[in-house]
């Protein structure tokens, strides 16, 4: 297209965009226009995609990370041809693809979901390493930003990563408003304070107008030609830009236009133009090789760490699976995905400390077909949560494994310690949990993941513990495995991951001592077997969870959810960290916090009426 026909589409996103939000009374019509020159330019004369195709491998990767202006997206889908004006008008209302905030879980043209700012820049980052390093392809990835989401800690972390990795297919386009939600942004309309920032990366930048179409349209064919690192294109915009009411004026921020009549009339009235996106060079790409699989086996009885069978599970998986990538936050000897990373470099992603980062380029990895697994310890995964959060919104599959899990760390204290981890991805929708508490049943899980739907967590230990399952025993999702029985047990004792043991040993002595109970492995934290837990309460009428993590959230809350159908629900013991931990040896810890073997005993017999009083 030439300026002229820029100039017009551009109004035409405006007034498209003041005609969905007006429709829906609600929406951000306003952060809409002022991008709307830069998206116009870029829809028609740069971007190559196949709306018919959304999964073409060549095509152009486009994130809007400032979602809250999806009318502009919806406006150029409209352009495209990829929706009907009809279908505009239906923007937030029930039941219409063309949510609030833009999802794929709606729409195939959207890559991740968006919302929750800073999040955009770094989704982007994974899927252009995923097209450079991976897929060895040309396609670009081209985000839009907000100014506001400039003071994202997620953003530095992304434009570090880009720079490092050269990612030269990778622009990002920040519209420069100057205006935030309540007003004036940290630097205006300052356009050299954002361009400083990603030089110091080592970005180039182009600084310009953005809404001079004929410069909008220089700056992108100056970043398709620029080598070897990424580009960031600053651009000066007017937030309700072209609406004498609404245009550059603070409080209008998430608004639908007083009176959207006359603002249309103001733009030039609707328009009907539609762009012909130029499509993407053929591709034929290789599919990646599956292979029989051959897990690592080990001895019963042998002492083996969780971590370390994870990590020899990994990377097996690696050589049966083509598609399998790994990524980590620069405790790869810790994690043990350092095994993975020797035996298939170009498939491992080095995040360094940058949590966010690395859940984000797995979200983006994972957008482009990928299957990630993504390492550091459980308590650090806490810094990255809202993208895990946001990564379900996405319909991201994606495998989480959080090492050195729970108290049972010992000596490192309670900064190292994950004790949260299970209720924070327990309460993310769909998501599956699972702690293995041996090295076969690990390295079984890790092989289970790769086939299932949404965030799957792993939860792995430290320490070495007994292997105490045959290398051939089976682990289904959402279920247990019943380690003790008899039809004189007097209690249930419910534990997963470094507490089985513990439970073993205390029901061995209780044994001795005449006292029966049973010991059930939950190792799938989530989907918890409900059956096995509902026939132990029928069985022996009182349930003991014991758990290397707080109270709140965790193991204890998975079983009593097995009891919420309006069923009695069984007298019910919990066993849990309930104090801060200090340093301390790993016995040391599980006894302080009342989850080791003799904790178990003793509230074992106080249970059946058997304590001991010397």
């Amino acid at each position: 297209m030439n300026n002229d026909e820029l100039a017009e589409l551009g109004q035409q996103l405006r007034v498209d965009s003041v005609r969905a939000a007006d429709a829906a009374a609600s929406g951000h019509p306003t952060s809409s226009m002022s991008a709307a020159d830069l998206m116009a330019v870029l829809l028609a004369n740069h971007l190559r995609y196949d709306f018919e195709r959304p999964d073409h491998p060549a095509n152009d990767r486009f994130i809007l990370s400032k979602g809250h202006a999806s009318p502009l997206m919806y406006a150029v889908f409209k352009a495209a041809g990829a929706i009907d004006d009809a279908e505009l008008l239906t923007f937030r209302k029930l039941g219409s693809r063309l949510e609030g905030h833009p999802t794929p879980r709606r729409l195939p043209w959207v890559e991740t979901a968006t919302g929750s700012l800073g999040q955009g820049l770094p989704v982007g980052v994974g899927i252009a390493l995923a097209g450079k390093r991976l897929e060895h392809s040309d396609y670009r990835v081209w985000v839009v930003c907000g100014d506001s989401e400039m003071a994202e800690g997620s953003i530095w972390e992304a434009a570090e990563a880009a720079a490092y990795d050269k990612l030269d297919n990778l622009t990002v386009i920040v519209d420069v408003n100057r205006l935030g939600q309540r007003g004036q942004t940290r630097h205006g309309h300052d356009l050299d304070a954002y361009a400083r920032r990603f030089q110091a990366f080592g970005w180039h930048t182009v600084e310009i107008d953005g809404h001079d179409v004929a410069a909008i349209d220089r700056a992108y064919s100056e970043a398709e030609s620029t080598k070897d690192r990424p580009t960031a294109i600053i651009a000066r915009t007017l937030k309700g830009k072209g609406v004498a009411a609404v245009e550059d004026k603070e409080g209008k921020h998430g608004k639908p236009l007083s009176d959207a009549k006359q603002a249309i009339e103001e733009l030039g009235g609707p328009r009907d133009i539609r762009v012909h996106v130029s499509e993407p060079p053929a591709a034929t790409p290789e599919k990646p090789a599956h292979e029989p699989l051959s897990l690592p086996r080990f001895d019963k009885g042998e002492e083996v760490a969780t971590r370390d069978a994870f990590g020899k599970a990994l990377a097996a998986l690696g050589s049966a699976r083509g598609d399998v990538v790994a990524l980590d936050g620069e405790v790869g000897d810790s994690t043990r995905t350092g095994v993975f990373a020797e035996q298939h470099p170009e498939r491992f992603f080095e995040s360094f400390i940058a949590e966010q980062q690395m859940v984000a380029s797995a979200v983006g990895m994972s957008a482009r077909g990928w299957l990630p697994y993504a390492s550091t310890f459980a308590a650090f995964f806490s810094r990255a949560y809202d993208f895990v959060r946001m990564a379900s919104i996405s319909d991201a599959s994606i495998n989480l494994v959080g090492s050195h899990a729970g108290v049972a760390i010992g000596q490192d204290g309670p900064s190292q310690m994950g004790v949260e981890d299970l209720a924070m991805f327990r309460s993310v929708y769909g998501s599956t949990v699972l702690y293995p508490c041996d090295a076969n049943q690990t390295a079984r899980l890790v092989a289970s993941m790769a086939d299932l739907d949404g965030i799957r967590y792993l939860r792995t230990s430290r320490g070495e513990s007994p292997v105490i399952y045959d290398a051939d025993e089976e682990f289904p999702i959402g279920g247990s495995k019943v380690l003790r029985s008899s039809e004189e047990d007097r209690l249930t004792v419910v534990a997963a991951g470094v507490t089985v043991q513990e439970a073993l040993t205390a029901a061995d002595k209780l044994a001795e001592e005449g006292i029966k109970v049973r010991v059930i492995d939950l190792y799938s934290v989530k989907p918890v077997d409900v059956e096995t837990l509902r026939r132990a309460a029928d069985d022996t009428g009182c349930l003991v969870t014991v758990e290397d993590h707080h109270e709140e959230g965790g193991i204890g809350d998975a079983v009593v959810e097995a009891f919420t159908d309006g069923r009695p629900v069984p007298r019910l013991v919990r066993l849990a960290v309930r104090t801060m931990p200090g340093s301390a040896a790993p016995d040391e810890q599980l006894h302080a916090a009342g989850i080791d073997a003799a904790n178990i005993a003793a509230t074992a017999r106080l249970l059946v009426g058997e304590a001991v009083v010397s």
